[in-house]
């Protein structure tokens, strides 16, 4: 499936990076095709001796490119679009921006220009394939949603949303990694009390997380299904699972999971 066109990636963290390997490995660009953006182009020299284009130029970047990507903090947007403004062409680019918190008109608003615009939300498990990635738009062609949704397939799993949720995204799939991340450490540690060196603790710990989580997606089943086929009668599960959640668990995350959003929400806007 390579595509001729071109993509520019400004501001190449984790993120952007991840998302041009991805891209590259799964034979869709070729390094060549993407142009990676940097204020300390330095850093991005090893991409450089792969074949990408690296500049700090993003309004060059933006120039020759057909799909651009705004990968970077919600507080650096403005002044980026400010920067591209000159280079930016409503009929010729698709924007993609995975900046948390900023709508599509947000965009749109800044730059001055009716742009088709789709935010995507990945998490950072791209940098290994398996990203949960959310894609939103309002205005965007059903061939360019499909275009960003088979790009991002490149590195995990991605769906379309409403954009009104893309904020609830955010906290539940992007914030979730370090939410799900706190809670086998948890378990780890847990481990390690009652007998096990902290590093076996730690391995059996994130592969008993990580078959719970196959076990949904495989089998397409519930928690409590699953949950169920686990707890005997009067068995250690069921007590253990009660102490938990008599320390409020569930609820934990549950609350945890509304303040993200209801932080992320606000990034942009407080800036």
């Amino acid at each position: 499936m390579e595509t001729q066109q071109h993509i520019a990636i400004l501001g190449s963290g984790n993120i952007g990076l991840a998302l041009a390997k991805g891209l590259v490995k799964a034979g869709i660009f070729a390094p060549e095709q993407i142009t990676l953006t940097r204020r300390n182009v330095a850093a991005l020299s090893a991409l450089a001796d792969e074949g990408y284009n690296v500049t700090a130029d993003n309004a060059g970047a933006v120039t020759r490119a057909d799909i651009v990507v705004l990968a970077i903090l919600p507080q650096q947007l403005n002044k980026l679009l400010d920067e591209i403004k000159p280079a930016a062409n409503q009929t010729k680019h698709l924007l993609i921006s995975v900046v948390s918190g900023v709508s599509c008109q947000d965009i749109r608003t800044q730059l001055g220009l009716d742009i088709q615009v789709i935010r995507a939300m990945p998490n950072t498990a791209i940098a290994i394939g398996q990203s949960m990635t959310c894609i939103a738009t309002d205005n965007a062609s059903a061939a360019n949603v499909s275009l960003v949704l088979s790009l991002f397939d490149t590195v995990g799993v991605s769906i379309q949303i409403n954009e009104e949720l893309m904020t609830s995204a955010t906290a539940l799939c992007a914030c979730g990694i370090a939410f799900f991340l706190r809670s086998i450490r948890a378990a780890s540690q847990g481990g390690t009390e009652i007998g096990f060196h902290a590093h076996d603790a730690l391995r059996m710990a994130a592969q008993t997380a990580k078959g719970a989580a196959d076990l949904l997606l495989q089998l397409a089943s519930h928690p409590e299904q699953e949950i169920d086929k686990v707890t005997s009668p009067k068995g250690c599960t069921i007590a253990g699972l009660n102490e938990m959640e008599h320390n409020g668990f569930s609820s934990a995350m549950i609350k945890g999971i509304k303040v993200s959003a209801e932080k992320a929400g606000a990034l942009y806007k407080t800036e």
